[in-house]
């Protein structure tokens, strides 16, 4: 069994503000005695346009935010998966949406690019209109999950948008997962729709522990996070969860404090749900897609 801290922040334009934050909840779960500390999607910044964000991009080598949580997780031996942007190689106008992990030396030692990329148009209804494909280049593998923290097992890689699909749910457990990571910038309007049952439906069908830190409150005049960091274990059943944003209209800019929840990833729970439902697929009958 190890202990996991699942934070959730609200990322501005501010690489140093952003730092502080995590730096803060990286003391939090060094005293709580994780092992890992789980942070959101975009983590570094988020911008107000898509021009900006591509900007403000810098290779791990260069970013405060980056260099920083290193020396973070080196000084408190204390692994840190979070996620950041980084520049396409060789660089383009569009950038990579990815989540690294940084071990207790402070080496980054594993990395995952998203897969799917969110482009909505709620506009009709009063929601969001976003194309992350403008300023993000979708990645191009499932990563085998990242497995050298001791008693939390195969932890598998994903992203935000990638929740909508269960394939890659599904092809990470088929590689080895228990755990499998949702790091988040929800809106407001997706989160109360779907949040909590897709990340329901994704421990259930994979009978794994699923951690989904998210990014929670305003980050600009534009852009509002959902929140609602949550600890789903394999039978579904949510463990612990953070604060959501409850008044769009009314949540104002950069005004949430930082905050975590731990929780215990229990391998043994892993094992009995398997055992007892074994979910045994019959892929030879499915259509190819």
């Amino acid at each position: 069994m190890a202990i996991a801290a699942i934070g959730q922040i609200c990322s501005t334009a501010c690489m140093a503000h952003n730092l502080a934050q995590c730096q803060k909840l990286v003391l939090k779960a060094t005293k709580a005695g994780a092992k890992a500390l789980f942070l959101p999607e975009a983590s570094d910044y988020i911008a107000s346009s898509s021009a900006e964000s591509v900007e403000m991009c810098l290779s791990v080598e260069k970013s405060p935010f980056v260099l920083g949580l290193q020396k973070a997780a080196s000084d408190h031996s204390l692994h840190i998966n979070v996620g950041i942007h980084e520049p396409t190689e060789p660089p383009s106008k569009r950038i990579r949406n990815n989540l690294i992990w940084i071990d207790t030396s402070g080496s980054i030692v594993h990395r995952y690019q998203k897969l799917h990329m969110f482009d909505i148009d709620l506009s009709s209804e009063g929601g969001p209109h976003l194309r992350e494909s403008d300023s993000s280049e979708p990645g191009k593998e499932i990563v085998a999950p990242f497995d050298e923290i001791h008693g939390m097992g195969g932890v598998g890689s994903l992203i935000c948008f990638d929740l909508r699909f269960p394939e890659p749910a599904l092809a990470l457990r088929r590689m080895g997962a228990d755990v499998i990571l949702y790091p988040s910038a929800f809106t407001v309007p997706t989160g109360q729709r779907h949040w909590e049952t897709l990340l329901r439906c994704r421990a259930i069908e994979t009978q794994s522990w699923v951690l989904a830190a998210a990014q929670c409150g305003r980050h600009n005049g534009k852009r509002v996070s959902y929140g609602d960091s949550i600890a789903i274990d394999p039978n579904g059943t949510i463990v612990k969860r953070l604060d959501k944003v409850k008044d769009l209209e009314n949540e104002k800019e950069a005004t949430r404090d930082p905050d975590l929840f731990t929780v215990d990833i229990d391998l043994d729970q892993v094992a009995s749900v398997r055992k007892g439902i074994p979910l045994l697929r019959r892929t030879d009958v499915y259509p190819k897609i």
